[in-house]
């Protein structure tokens, strides 16, 4: 029970901070079971940043470690501060990074790369939230070019897992098999047609895609995808002391050719992030609309200036190649579904949104769970992004009206998932102008009209 209670058809109580808005467990919002159980679950996909951390950085294993609790940090800030969204990484641009940071060696040549990379990250969703203009791009944006941003995020996320050589080429029967029954426990119709007569049911969907992930990882072990794990118990020791070596302020900041070789991949870790910023904005309306009992304040300016905070703590603490991004769909996904079943199933989407990751945080310093799960890390990592592309392409094509959108969104999407956002955005601007708009055309018939000019049989 919070100490704070919110009235019918109000926001969820707060204390103004400036642009943010804080809210803390236990005074401000009730503390949700059924996120906190999730999280138990769903942090896996936090450790999932340690092998390539482990690869490209050549960080310790116990330094990477420390590097996820920074990231953990961060990802408590949006509930604290007034954003609705559950935050994540920028995930389908992880391939762009890694790309990026392909051309560096691990180590602090690689270390600084990335820290050129976030930095930059972090002043454009600064600028863009100091000077509202973020919440102006999403207005403005035609609907078929946020489709195509959405879709391209989606194809490029799957692509990554089912292209010859990705992980469903290793682990074809775990992956294959999670995959499906958490898209059948997430969006089947006949499961949701289920949860309605059955109560078990009910109780299932509750938990999103951890029973999917659940199985996933018994049914790798039980074949021998994955290695058995060695549980262990006590206390994590992430290595903060020795952290110190491999940040920014240690190995040395980068010079301004880095900077200007990260400026590509940052633009598009923008684009492919403002397509998350939709996504969240659509699920946050969809839930808004069926709740009459809370009023979701879905503040985009609020959403880029607490993105930036994360993107600077990273970048000065712990350069990360996951990026911070404004929203973990998968698991926003899921949280939306459960938020419309009413005030009992979760009080709040804040409610919702700060149990998860503040009980995810301490999940990280659990050392029976932590040990348990590092042998099965790439799977949570691949789970997560199958079901981010699914979501960004059901998402996607919702944002579209008619054939002309879908036909420009859908180029535009592939576009980008194969030749990168930088190209998707311009072949989406392209085909914006020359398909859909057609005030050139009038312009032109109305002059045939009004011209002397005779008619041609």
């Amino acid at each position: 029970m919070q100490l704070y209670q919110r009235k019918d058809g109000e926001q969820q109580p707060c204390w103004s901070f400036g642009p943010f808005r804080v809210r803390l467990p236990f005074i401000h919002y009730r503390w949700e079971t059924a996120e906190m159980l999730q999280a138990l679950i769903m942090f896996v996909v936090s450790l999932a940043m340690i092998p390539l951390l482990e690869k490209y950085l050549g960080l310790p294993y116990d330094v990477a470690l420390a590097y996820v609790v920074v990231c953990g940090i961060g990802f408590m800030l949006p509930a604290l501060l007034g954003v609705p969204f559950v935050p994540g990484w920028i995930t389908p641009g992880i391939p762009v990074v890694l790309l990026f940071l392909g051309n560096f060696k691990p180590g602090p040549e690689a270390i600084q790369a990335l820290f050129a990379l976030q930095f930059l990250v972090f002043v454009i969703f600064l600028v863009l939230g100091v000077t509202r203009l973020g919440s102006t791009l999403v207005k403005i944006i035609p609907n078929s070019m946020k489709g195509g941003i959405i879709i391209g995020a989606g194809i490029a996320a799957l692509m990554g897992e089912i292209s010859s050589g990705g992980r469903l080429a290793n682990t074809p029967i775990s992956l294959v098999l999670g995959s499906l029954i958490c898209l059948y426990l997430m969006f089947s119709v006949s499961f949701k047609g289920l949860t309605e007569r059955v109560p078990f049911a009910r109780k299932i969907v509750n938990y999103g895609m951890v029973p999917g992930m659940l199985i996933a990882i018994f049914i790798g072990i039980a074949v021998g995808e994955y290695k058995m794990p060695d549980v262990r118990f006590g206390i994590t020791a992430p290595a903060f002391a020795e952290m110190w070596n491999y940040l920014p302020f240690n190995v040395g900041f980068p010079g301004l050719d880095v900077f200007l070789l990260a400026v590509p991949t940052a633009v598009i870790a923008y684009i492919i992030a403002f397509g998350d910023i939709i996504v969240g904005q659509s699920l946050m309306q969809r839930a808004d609309e069926l709740r009459t009992d809370e009023v979701i304040e879905n503040n985009i300016d609020r959403v880029h200036l607490v993105t930036a905070l994360r993107n600077a703590l990273h970048a000065f603490f712990a350069p990360y190649p996951g990026l911070a991004g404004p929203l973990w769909t998968a698991v926003a996904a899921t949280m939306a579904e459960r938020y419309k079943y009413g005030r009992k199933a979760m009080d709040s989407i804040y409610s919702g949104a700060g149990t998860f990751w503040i009980t995810g945080f301490i999940a990280l310093f659990a050392l029976p769970l932590v040990s348990f799960f590092q042998p099965v890390l790439p799977i949570a990592l691949s789970l997560t992004l199958i079901l981010t592309g699914y979501i960004c392409l059901m998402v996607g094509f919702e944002q579209l009206n008619n054939n002309t959108e879908r036909g420009v969104a859908g180029t535009m999407g592939v576009v980008l998932a194969v030749y990168g956002a930088g190209w998707g955005l311009a072949a989406g601007a392209a085909l914006y102008i020359l398909v859909e708009r057609t005030h050139l055309l009038r312009f032109a018939s109305s002059k045939d009209k009004t011209s002397g000019a005779p008619e041609v049989d």
